[in-house]
């Protein structure tokens, strides 16, 4: 039996951010972005109404891991910035990154799928291969 996922929602009223810690990578860039509504070191670590719904989506859009996406009031599901085309990047000194709708097969042969943004390990350090948990930062992976 599986873990059950932990999902964190903090809303400025009209948008509401959607947080899912066990696929962050901690690459920052929400924090780096909008400093007054991310702050790693408060409880809650994000407020949400300290940014527009426009600075919200921008950053969110931005975000490597897809561990943070955004639904709208009155809108039943999150929202997933649709990709057309499927694109890999390589951060630097961090994980392969592959945009786009993807189907992984795994070691063992089940299948799962993936949307948006799946961040894969580059160093080989990550306690949830393939995939990536950040742990490039601990060990200071360069590449």
């Amino acid at each position: 039996m599986g873990t059950r996922e932990i999902i964190k929602e903090y809303t400025n009223g009209n948008l509401t951010v959607v947080w899912k810690p066990q696929k962050c990578i901690h690459a920052a860039i929400c924090v780096s972005m909008l400093p007054k509504v991310y702050d790693p070191k408060k409880k809650p670590w994000i407020v949400a109404e300290n940014a527009s719904v426009d600075e919200l989506k921008a950053q969110i859009d931005k975000c490597p891991s897809a561990a943070l996406t955004y639904k709208m009031k009155n809108e039943e599901k999150e929202i997933l910035k649709p990709e057309i085309m499927t694109k890999i990047a390589v951060n630097q000194n961090g994980p392969l990154l592959v945009h786009g709708d993807i189907e992984v097969t795994n070691a063992d042969g089940t299948t799962e799928m993936k949307t948006r943004v799946t961040a894969f390990c580059r160093c080989g350090a990550s306690e949830n291969k393939p995939y990536c948990d950040g742990e490039h930062n601990k060990i200071e992976f360069k590449g």
